[in-house]
């Protein structure tokens, strides 16, 4: 119980952060406080097309911008089943690189890796990835759950924060109606996680459509991702 109380704690911090940037690197760096790992990695990850996007590192070496990784979620079994879990998960040993490709695998000691979903409600909306552990830190059951804890906390406080940031004219609903549209959702599966009506939902993108000026749903999605106003 302390535990996870000194995570809702820690991770509550970061809404006097400001700063876009600067979010992101504290959102590691709290992640490698908080837990046993040398190194974190944070992709965003978008259900159309599967893939998984770098945005920054935090390694020993100091932060890095890693927007040239670009991978296919589909060819790792263990991120497949992270983001339809939504939960932890761990590797190591032959089993590791069984799951690790060439793009995360850089020497003979890369041997384990811890990957955390960042979500929002039940969406998948990014990745950490670690590969270097410190020795007195154990990978189990209970670090997982933290670890799960950790990413459903900070990808509301990620979405809460584009929404403070919001610059379109858009309200708070008809953000998060077109957000979900980006993350796939159907009009359906919006208006029950949002306890609405369908017909309330459609409406809701009608207007944005009509705010942002664009032609369709695709289109505004595309204006919205263009503004960087939703992830």
């Amino acid at each position: 119980m302390t535990a996870i109380y000194t995570i809702e704690e820690q991770v509550r911090k970061l809404e006097a952060i400001s700063n876009h940037e600067e979010k992101l690197y504290k959102i590691l760096e709290l992640y490698m406080e908080l837990f046993p790992v040398k190194d974190a990695y944070l992709y965003r990850y978008s259900p159309i097309g599967y893939f998984a996007e770098g945005i920054i590192s935090l390694t020993p070496e100091g932060l890095g911008y890693i927007r040239q990784k670009r991978d296919n979620i589909r060819a790792y079994n263990i991120l497949q089943t992270v983001i339809r879990e939504r939960k932890a998960k761990y590797c190591s040993g032959i089993e590791c690189f069984k799951q690790m490709s060439s793009n995360y695998i850089h020497s003979s000691d890369d041997h384990a890796l811890l990957i955390s979903p960042i979500c929002y409600g039940s969406v998948v909306i990014g990745l950490i990835a670690s590969k270097q552990f410190h020795s007195r830190g154990t990978i189990d059951d209970e670090l997982l759950v933290l670890a799960t804890l950790y990413g459903k906390l900070v990808g509301k406080f990620i979405e809460d924060f584009q929404g403070a940031e919001n610059p379109s004219l858009l309200s708070k609903r008809e953000l998060e109606v077109m957000q979900r549209i980006a993350w796939g959702e159907s009009t359906k599966e919006m208006a029950d996680s949002m306890s609405i009506s369908e017909l309330t939902v459609k409406q809701y993108v009608k207007s944005a459509i009509q705010k942002l000026g664009a032609n369709n749903r695709s289109h505004a999605v595309g204006e919205l991702y263009r503004q960087g106003i939703i992830s």
